[in-house]
């Protein structure tokens, strides 16, 4: 199970960077979303996909499923989320007053 969900990762990552090299602003906003859904995905792999009891230890230990993982990762969605919300704000601001929101025409003026 752990080699596919490295396949998934890869794959999240190889379109995430695809996304982030284009010349538009929604899509390295998009980019920016996949690469760090990846790095969730990659980090529950890493921390082990166990099957066991929740870890309260009674009179017969058990195994039992880390949680740490899964708070980090429930942490880390929040602030991608909320990163997400501020990159898209920031865009639409930037298209409201520029009126494009491609990099190469928000290249500035050509003497700089």
């Amino acid at each position: 199970m752990e080699s596919l969900m490295i396949v998934l990762v890869g794959i999240l990552v190889a379109v995430a960077t695809y996304l982030v090299l284009s010349r538009s602003v929604l899509r390295v906003i998009m980019g920016t979303a996949i690469l760090s859904h990846a790095v969730h995905l990659l980090l529950l792999t890493v921390g082990g996909l166990k099957k066991g009891s929740v870890p309260i230890l009674g009179q017969a230990a058990a195994p039992y499923t880390d949680a740490l993982p899964q708070a980090l990762i429930l942490t880390a969605i929040v602030i991608s989320f909320a990163v997400t919300a501020f990159l898209l704000v920031l865009a639409y601001r930037m298209y409201l007053m520029n009126g494009s929101d491609d990099f190469q025409e928000l290249g500035g003026s050509p003497d700089e």
